[in-house]
């Protein structure tokens, strides 16, 4: 096969395939397919984000959903493509339910990954583009109702008169972007912000903060950011945007919104979702509960013996805000990841004395050595060659994750012998540097444990010239009234401890929220279950209960980094709408 063209290489072997399906013929079908194979779908075949590897797990798979998808109408979208003998082709088709886009990827013309997923539902296809609203009648009607007037209506009526098909717990990016998605998809969703003003999550946090992955990683639904924008969003600009971005989308959008409990009755199929809205109780009435309260839950807190004794000021960074009340004050900051390293700049900024306490190794990579390597489809270049986000996105997805180490181990080795005197000077500070536990970086830590790493954009200088001091290889015994005292025998004095220990689960909002039982029933969000410290198997495939359905009824969730909800909010309110119209929803791979 390797001197066939790949565009006849790919063309052959969809038709093959879509013969095989025409003719319910699974033999047919994974005598396609490699022993090594993967399929990821998203939607399109197991009303799922669900990913199975080898030929068995294919079968399986195809064998439960063939009748139901009914994929037909299989064709290649453009030009194949082949690199170091893979042959790569995009291609389209359709199921029962809506129209699909797919991507194939060949070694000696059998299929080493397949990826299908569903881009719009039949019949309730998004009002945009050409099939955007007229927004007027142009006729005379003495009962006119203008855009405000419904707006105003939409308003007062949606949660008093009328209910919402869905309620969305969290008003950040994440929350944000699922309601312009549903609305567009004309499901009734009301956004709960505990906050005053959309955008207050990221004002909120500390004064210093940025984004640190860049513009073209972070871009919304429907509103990309501008092409003035800067490359790294400083987060009260980020709060102004997505304050616009409510508002342009027509979100309803509740703020000073609390949850306060959620119950749910099994028979009528309707969540009760009671609600302290600026003082006022209010009840809902939902079918679907979406918890976006980020990739997290609530903050975690480490257990400090000899707190009560201690006479400084103990906080988790969630509360941390400003360092100019620290000025002159002894800090020591537990935890060397992300805000660790950034709350740690901040109180050396404002003039405080700070050491950081490093519990564990850290992955760090510099912020310009990413943007060098590691984001070549998301980048002004990328634009330039034809990448735009979207295409970047769908790139992204239709690599499983159990092959992305294969990709992040040599990127991590070009890291590292690029910026090998950056990493020797480091060290040699005494912070612990590590690269995960198969060396394969930042990105695999990011998806697996969402913890552990830090982009370099200016702690490390610090760190390295003493501004910043770094304790480690030693365990904290306790504290006492003036400081820290380490299993070592070291102390550290201290007026502040800031504690950087990240956060709980999302499951545990549910357990706050709904109860124990639903918690523990559907268990942890987020990890792949590859067996690493902090991310115990078994071999999920895909995140842990992220953006599919879960072990309790019509209670999903959402999160992750800009760029993770920008593309899964899509899927996320599809199903969500599918229920709605009473689309067959048959999920493979069912949780619990």
């Amino acid at each position: 096969m390797l001197d066939i063209a790949p565009t006849k290489q790919a063309t052959t072997w969809l038709g093959a395939f879509a013969r095989a399906l025409e003719a319910r013929d699974i033999d047919a079908a994974m005598q396609l397919f490699l022993d090594d194979c993967y399929w990821r779908d998203l939607l399109a075949f197991s009303w799922n984000i669900k990913t199975v590897a080898g030929r068995d797990a294919v079968s399986d798979m195809l064998g439960a959903t063939i009748e139901a998808a009914q994929a037909c109408a299989f064709h290649l979208s453009g030009e194949a493509t082949v690199e170091d003998g893979t042959v790569e082709a995009w291609f389209t088709f359709e199921t029962a339910a809506g129209h699909g886009k797919g991507c194939l990827r060949l070694r000696n013309g059998k299929c080493r990954t397949l990826f299908t997923a569903t881009d719009e539902l039949k019949g309730f296809e998004e009002k945009k583009g050409p099939q955007r609203p007229l927004g007027v009648k142009h006729r005379a009607d003495p009962n006119r109702e203008t855009w405000s007037e419904k707006r105003r209506r939409e308003e007062r009526e949606l949660g008093t008169l009328t209910q919402p098909y869905c309620v969305v717990i969290g008003g950040g990016q994440g929350g944000m972007m699922l309601g312009a998605r549903l609305r567009q998809l004309g499901v009734p969703t009301v956004i709960l912000e505990k906050n005053a003003r959309p955008g207050d999550s990221w004002r909120n946090r500390y004064r210093s903060l940025v984004l640190h992955d860049p513009v073209w990683y972070d871009h919304l639904p429907y509103i990309p950011f501008p092409d003035n924008w800067p490359v790294f969003t400083p987060k009260d600009q980020m709060g102004d945007w997505l304050e616009m971005y409510a508002k342009v989308m027509e979100l309803h959008y509740w703020t000073s919104s609390s949850c306060t409990g959620a119950t749910y009755d099994a028979a009528s199929k309707t969540w009760t979702v009671e609600v302290d809205r600026d003082g006022e109780r209010v009840v809902l009435k939902p079918k679907q509960l979406v918890f976006a309260t980020g990739a997290y839950g609530p903050p975690r807190m480490i257990d400090l013996p000899g707190s009560e004794a201690f006479q400084g000021e103990i906080l988790h960074s969630s509360q941390y805000a400003d360092g100019s009340r620290f000025r002159g004050k002894a800090c020591a900051v537990i935890g060397a990841a992300s805000s660790g390293h950034d709350v740690s700049v901040d109180l050396w900024e404002s003039g405080a004395k700070v050491t950081m306490i490093q519990r564990s190794p850290t992955t760090v990579a510099k912020s310009a050595t990413l943007m060098a390597l590691a984001f070549d489809t998301y980048s002004e270049d990328a634009l330039a060659r034809g990448i735009t986000t979207d295409n970047a996105d769908w790139m992204a997805a239709s690599t499983p994750f159990a092959l992305m180490p294969e990709t992040q181990k040599p990127l991590y080795d070009k890291i590292r012998a690029r910026d090998a005197e950056f990493y020797e000077r480091l060290a040699g500070s005494g912070f612990a540097i590590d690269f995960g536990e198969d060396e394969t970086g930042l990105m695999m830590k990011a998806v697996r444990t969402g913890s552990g790493y830090y982009i370099d954009v200016g702690a490390s200088d610090l760190i390295i010239d003493g501004e910043i001091g770094v304790v480690g290889g030693t365990g904290i015994k306790a504290l006492t009234p003036t400081g820290i005292l380490f299993e070592d025998g070291r102390e550290l004095a201290a007026d502040v401890i800031i504690a950087c220990t990240g956060y709980q689960s999302m499951h545990e909002t549910v357990a706050q929220l709904v109860s124990r039982e639903a918690a523990d029933r559907i268990g942890p969000c987020w990890g792949l279950g590859s067996g690493v410290k902090g991310d115990p198997g078994p071999w999920k495939g895909d995140p842990r209960n992220m953006w599919k359905p879960t072990a309790h009824e019509a209670l999903w969730f959402h999160g992750g980094n800009l760029a993770l909800s920008r593309f899964y909010s899509k899927f996320v309110a599809m199903q969500i709408k599918a229920r709605m119209e009473g689309i067959p929803t048959s999920v493979y791979g069912e949780p619990g």
